[in-house]
Parts: structure tokens; sequence; C-alpha cells
């Protein structure tokens, strides 16, 4: 797709779209911040915070240039740009309602539900889940685990940015348009690690349907969310299994994928993924990674990413976002090849260099 093809009516129906999707995304943030009561910081936070109007200007910069990679032909307009109303509705209630339950977590720092789960206590004894992992992350519902978080997962991150978790997720497109002009797209193999949902690969086998994909997640709930997000698509296996563990053959992926993954990770487990990766993927291969920015990356916003794992059970927060990830990814034998910010997130580009290049 070029700019000729999308024409007025392509960017009318963007501005449509984007503009329903940030009302309605930063409305319920807006009335969430009513609704629930700051978490006072254990210690004084010193960095400077953005206001609201620098936050909007931001993000309105983010949908600009999401607007331009489209008509540049880098990725197609979102296959689901305008959601239905009864599901936005729907969506909404779920919400709200477990935004109580967030809330008293939040004020009890109530985070070990999901450790104290008998069932998943038994689980991690027989070596299934790592124990990082076995916490309510965000104070959600079942932390990773359960059915009601994989479904609500999606809504609460686009409420937290305001709608923009979408078009952050959309950069990766970018670097991967890049790799797959100069390949045949049937002969390619992609995984993305921590698949989630699957709401980033939905993007990828929209603009790519020929291509191989692996999904892989160590949370059956998720992986069970993102075969359903993902029936639209072929040729899409998926994977029961950790990122820093995933079982699968040497040199066996053409292109390995991991957006917003590396901040809910322990510092040892970061190098863990990054180490996998390296393992996993074939010589001359790409490595896109999309996380959260981190200290110094926007000015203005570290007493924002100060806060954040104060307002949410964020356990590796604070100490990625002063992790060297430049150093991290070349200890594990990457060659870094770009660094990007788009809003609140953080683009990096690998590659594994073949022998004697």
């Amino acid at each position: 797709m070029n700019a000729s093809l999308i024409g007025p009516l392509g960017r009318a129906a963007y501005a449509l779209g984007q503009g329903a999707r940030v009302g309605l995304f930063w409305g319920q943030y807006l009335l969430s911040a009513r609704l629930t009561t700051p978490v006072k910081a254990p210690r004084p936070i010193e960095g400077p915070f953005p206001d609201r109007q620098r936050i909007l200007a931001d993000l309105r910069a983010l949908l600009a240039r999401d607007l331009a990679n489209i008509e540049a032909g880098f990725y197609r307009l979102p296959h689901d740009l305008i959601e239905t109303p009864a599901r936005a509705l729907a969506q909404a209630r779920a919400y709200f309602a477990e935004l109580r339950e967030v809330e008293r977590r939040r004020h009890a720092r109530a985070h070990d539900e999901v450790l104290n789960d008998e069932a998943l206590r038994e689980a991690r004894r027989d070596g299934r889940y790592p124990r990082y992992y076995l916490q309510n992350f965000h104070y959600q519902s079942g932390g990773w685990l359960s059915r009601r978080s994989a479904a609500l997962y999606d809504h609460q991150v686009e409420v937290l940015f305001g709608g923009g978790a979408d078009a952050m997720r959309r950069m990766a497109l970018v670097p991967l348009h890049d790799v797959l002009k100069q390949r045949r797209v049937a002969e390619t193999r992609l995984i993305d690690l921590a698949s989630g949902t699957g709401r980033f690969l939905s993007f990828v086998k929209d603009n790519y349907p020929r291509l191989a994909a692996t999904a892989l997640d160590l949370s059956p709930a998720y992986l069970e969310e993102a075969q359903r997000q993902l029936k639209p698509w072929r040729g899409i296996d998926y994977v029961n299994a950790a990122a820093e563990a995933t079982g699968l053959p040497d040199a066996s992926f053409d292109l390995v994928t991991c957006v917003f993954l590396f901040h809910e990770l322990p510092r040892k487990v970061r190098r863990q993924v990054a180490a996998e990766a390296f393992r996993i993927l074939k010589p001359g291969g790409r490595f896109i990674l999309v996380d959260s920015i981190q200290q110094g990356d926007v000015a203005g916003y570290d007493g924002l990413l100060d806060y954040f794992p104060v307002a949410f059970h964020e356990p590796y927060y604070a100490d990625y976002v002063r992790d060297d990830l430049h150093e991290l990814f070349e200890s594990a034998g990457f060659t870094v090849i770009s660094t990007d910010i788009a809003y609140f997130a953080r683009l990096m580009v690998m590659e594994k260099r073949a022998p004697g290049s």
C-alpha cells in the first residue's frame, strides 16, 4: 500500500477511527483517575512529570507518525480501526469492574494472590512457572494466568496510554518491512516472544498473510486469547513456553520480535531472553524489540517513569529503566542497528551477524 492508494478516504478513515479511539480511551483514563486514589511513593520522586497537555501533544505526534508510515507504504491501515459500539461498551464495563479490584490491591499492596493459589503453587513445583512470574502484575486479577486478565489486557493497556498502545506496537512494522522487502515472505519464519493476546501479530499477519509466524507465551490463558484473536489468519503456530527457555531448535527463525516484555523481567532473566533470542535466530536475522522508554529517553518524563511501578505493581520496572540495553544485547552477541523513541515506546533493532560479515 502506498500514499496514492490510501488517498483522502484512507486519511479520513484514519482520522475518524483514531479520533474515536483516543476519545474513548482517554476519557476512560480521566474517569479512572477520578475513581481512584493516588498511591503515595515510599520516597520522594525527583524527576520531572509531563502534564496532560504534553502527553496529549506527544500522543498526537505518535498518531501523525503512524499515519505517515501508512502513507509511506510501510504497513496497511489497521484492520480493526473502528471498534463496534457494543464491544467497546462491554469492554468498558468489564474494565471498570476490574478497576475496583485493582484499586483494592493497590492500596493493600496485595500482589501475591497468584503465588498463593494452590494450583499455581503446584505448577511452580512442577517447574512450569518461574517464581518471578507468579505475581499480580499491574495488580490485576489472576496476574498473567487468568482468562479474565487475558480478555481485558488490551483494553487496560489502551486506557493507560490514552489510545496509543497499538500505534506504538505498529512502529515495529517499519523495520519488519525493511527486512521483508528484501526476502521471499513465504520462505521467512518469524517468532513473537511473549506474544500475549497476539495483538502485535494481528498487525503482522494482516500485512504479511503468507509469513510463517509463531506465537510464544508462558500463559495458557493468553495463548488461548491469541488463538481467538488470530483466527482470521493461517500459518501461525502456538508455543506455550517461557521466552528465556523456548525449547526450540537453534537458528530456526529469520526474525524475532518482542513487544513490552523486558520491563516485566528481572535483570538476570532479561539477559537470558536476549541469549535465547540470539540462539534461535539464524545468522543474518533481525531481532526487533518494542518496550518502555528508559530514564533520559524523553525530556520531562523521568519522574513519571519512577512513579509508574508505585502506581502499578511492576516489580522490575525501576531496574529496567536504568538498565543498559545496548550492553545487554551486545553481550548476547547482537549488533545494535538502531534505536528509536515513539511516545512511551523504545524501538530497538538488532542483528545476529553472520560469521565473517
